[in-house]
C-alpha cells in the first residue's frame, strides 16, 4: 500500500478517500419511514451496521442531503430492509430522485407504519433510540423490536462503486 500525505488543512486528499472507504465490501439496504402526515419515505444506504445485542441496536448513516431528511429526525420508528441479489432496479430507484418512490413497489407497514418491501433478505423494524450529529451525516440508532429473515439467499453487494456478485461458498480454514 501507498500512503498519501494529507493535504495543508489536514484532511486526506476526498478521492483518495472516497476510493479507501469503498474498498470495504457492503450490504445494500433500503431505509423506510413515515412522516408525520403519514407518507411513507425511504432512501438506499449501505452505511449500516450493528452496534448491539443487548439491548438490540443497529445503526444507519443518513446524509443531510438524503431527500425528507426531516422524516429521519423526527420518525417514532424506522426499519432496515436488506437487499436481494435481484433487487439492483430496487436499489437504484431509492438512491436516485424519483417522484414516487414507493409506485408499484410491494409493501407491508411495520410495527411503527414504516415499509417493509416485499422480497428482502431481512428486515429489522426499530423504534428510533438515538440521532447523532456528525459531520454531513445524521447517525440514526434504532432498537430492534422486531426482525424477519428470509434464509440463505444472496445479499446485494457493493464494492468499488459498483455493486458485485457474492459467492456464497464458504472460505476454507
Amino acid at each position: 500500500m501507498t500512503g498519501v500525505e494529507p493535504s495543508p488543512d489536514g484532511h486526506p486528499d476526498p478521492g483518495t478517500l472516497r476510493r479507501a472507504l469503498g474498498s470495504f465490501v457492503t450490504g445494500v439496504t433500503v431505509v423506510t419511514a413515515r412522516d408525520a402526515g403519514g407518507v411513507p419515505h425511504g432512501f438506499t444506504a449501505n452505511s449500516f451496521t450493528s452496534v448491539s445485542l443487548d439491548p438490540p441496536l443497529v445503526l444507519v448513516c443518513v446524509g443531510h442531503e438524503v431527500e425528507r431528511m426531516d422524516a429521519y429526525r423526527q420518525c417514532p420508528g424506522f426499519v432496515i430492509n436488506v437487499l436481494d441479489a435481484s433487487q439492483r432496479a430496487l436499489s437504484d430507484r431509492f438512491a436516485t430522485k424519483h417522484p414516487d418512490r414507493f409506485d408499484g413497489v410491494r409493501w407491508r407497514p411495520g410495527t411503527h407504519g414504516a415499509p417493509i418491501l416485499e422480497g428482502g433478505i431481512a428486515a429489522l423494524e426499530c423504534a428510533s433510540w438515538q440521532r447523532i450529529e456528525a459531520g454531513d451525516h445524521m447517525i440514526l440508532v434504532g432498537r430492534v423490536l422486531r426482525c424477519e429473515d428470509a434464509g440463505d439467499r444472496r445479499p446485494l453487494v457493493y464494492w468499488r462503486g459498483n455493486y458485485r456478485h457474492l459467492s456464497c461458498d464458504r472460505v476454507p480454514a
